[in-house]
């Protein structure tokens, strides 16, 4: 079901929001973007699968219903925090990225309210790249990085407070 929200929130990721993350299923070419089973993410102990990082690293984005509209992580470096952004493949292309895109900047500026924040996007996905600007990210550099199908080139996009 395709809601418009005027609004979305950012909320601790659980163990059912992490488990349904894991059961999305993007078209072609966002396909890259799906995770591996929930099992094996747990017994793997990576990214959400692992408590740890879930509940220090991840947060859930839901609209005013309550409803998991997607996911962000907000990943600590040293002067930085670099997110990772995932919508529910329904609510994808339907202009809401933006509005979904400032709850994650709004908890990374609570969280990290001194360290620059930014992002990594594949050149292709201007999808993407439009919500990311229209959100207040520029582009600032490109580069190749290594994927699991070989070096592809990226954006790197940072907030401009």
């Amino acid at each position: 079901m395709i809601s418009s929200p005027a609004t979305f929130y950012t909320v601790p990721m659980d163990v059912i929001h992490a488990a349904e993350i894991c059961q999305w299923v993007y078209k072609p070419p966002y396909n890259i973007y799906g995770w591996m089973s929930w099992e094996q993410m747990q017994a793997l102990g990576i990214e959400f699968g692992d408590p740890r990082l879930r509940s220090e690293q991840y947060v859930s984005v839901v609209n005013g219903q309550g409803m998991l509209c997607g996911f962000a992580q907000l990943f600590p470096m040293e002067g930085v925090v670099r997110l990772g952004i995932g919508m529910r493949p329904d609510l994808c292309g339907h202009g809401m990225g933006h509005l979904f895109m400032n709850a994650v900047v709004k908890e990374a500026l609570e969280r990290y309210p001194d360290r620059e924040i930014d992002l990594e996007v594949l050149t292709w996905n201007q999808r993407a790249i439009r919500a990311y600007q229209k959100s207040g990210f520029t582009i600032t550099d490109t580069y190749e990085r290594r994927t699991p199908t070989g070096d592809k080139p990226f954006y790197c996009m940072v907030y401009d407070k």
